[in-house]
């Protein structure tokens, strides 16, 4: 009877990156690295530690199955893992919530340059919360703050509400199920953040094939996508207090159209911020009759809401 192969960390990783590679995944080798880690139950930097180490069968046992489901259905790492950092914060993501792209921390940025007191009391709304990620980053940043996360997936605010438990911010963020502004009725904020599904359902055939494993409510917004961002743009004033900020992530082509309809709807001094790869991310605006101004920022390459702008595609 032949010798079973020995192999190691590193031969691990070189057969996965190149076998993601032969797949079409980008990331590949990041991908083999974060599976290979958590099979491991140990640190992906950790790895960089080991690489002559071999790896016991059964650990191999549980590599193959991930790479497998990575490789032939597409399941996207996070949800393979559990786990997605966000803001510096480990968050648990099933397949009942969008797991957290970069280029939201862009919101977040948003949000506390609307926001710039670390002390302020401030009474702030995510709408659409998702896992939570919003929510707790703002949470962390702003400690004096009165936080709401509503959605409208039961399923979501739990895993958000085991995200808050695990972070200590549990007594921190009150959830409340409901569609949009439903749950907060007859309340005003200081902020709304949110993050709505932009996605048009015309575009679901051209989109990576990683999104059929997230929830399709949490991604797509009618025909033209912009469904809910519309609800937002007529509906947040009535939730804000006046000098209140509104900042919304959108797609980089729905920005001038979003801009529009927040002028339509009383908003004030608008604002375009851009995300690290200069694409139009998130749109603020400012319910007129106080409060400071509203604006890009420079640093972070803001770009003009001009009509008909090309902003590139949505990430």
């Amino acid at each position: 009877m032949g010798q079973v192969r020995t192999w190691t960390v590193l031969e691990l990783l070189r057969w996965t990156t190149e076998h993601f590679r032969s797949r079409g995944i980008e990331g590949a080798r990041l991908d083999a690295e974060c599976l290979l880690a958590h099979a491991l139950e140990t640190e992906r930097l950790q790895l960089y530690l080991e690489f002559d180490k071999p790896v016991a069968p059964v650990e191999r046992a549980r590599f193959r199955e991930l790479v497998k489901r990575r490789a032939d259905e597409r399941v996207p790492v996070a949800l393979l893992t559990g786990r997605r950092e966000f803001w510096s914060l480990p968050l648990r993501v099933t397949s009942d919530v969008l797991v957290p792209r970069p280029e939201t921390e862009t919101l977040v940025e948003v949000a506390l340059r609307l926001l710039p007191d670390p002390e302020s009391p401030a009474h702030i709304l995510d709408v659409g919360t998702g896992c939570g990620a919003i929510a707790l980053a703002l949470a962390k940043e702003r400690p004096k703050a009165r936080i709401t996360a509503t959605d409208i997936s039961g399923a979501a605010l739990a895993v958000a509400k085991e995200n808050a438990a695990e972070l200590g911010f549990e007594n921190r963020i009150r959830f409340l199920p409901g569609d949009g502004f439903e749950p907060v009725r007859g309340e005003c904020f200081d902020l709304i953040a949110s993050n709505p599904p932009y996605l048009s359902g015309r575009e679901a055939p051209e989109l990576p094939p990683e999104l059929v494993h997230e929830p399709r409510e949490a991604l797509f917004a009618g025909g033209e996508g912009t469904e809910l961002l519309r609800r937002i743009a007529d509906g947040a004033r009535d939730f804000l207090e006046v000098g209140g900020v509104l900042a919304v992530e959108v797609a980089p082509q729905q920005a001038p159209e979003m801009t529009e309809w927040l002028a339509s709807a009383g908003f004030a001094r608008p604002g375009c911020h851009c995300d690290l790869a200069g694409r139009v991310r998130v749109v603020s605006a400012e319910r007129g009759g106080g409060g400071g101004a509203v604006r890009a920022d420079a640093e972070r390459g803001s770009a003009p809401a001009e009509k008909g702008q090309d902003n590139g595609e949505p990430s």
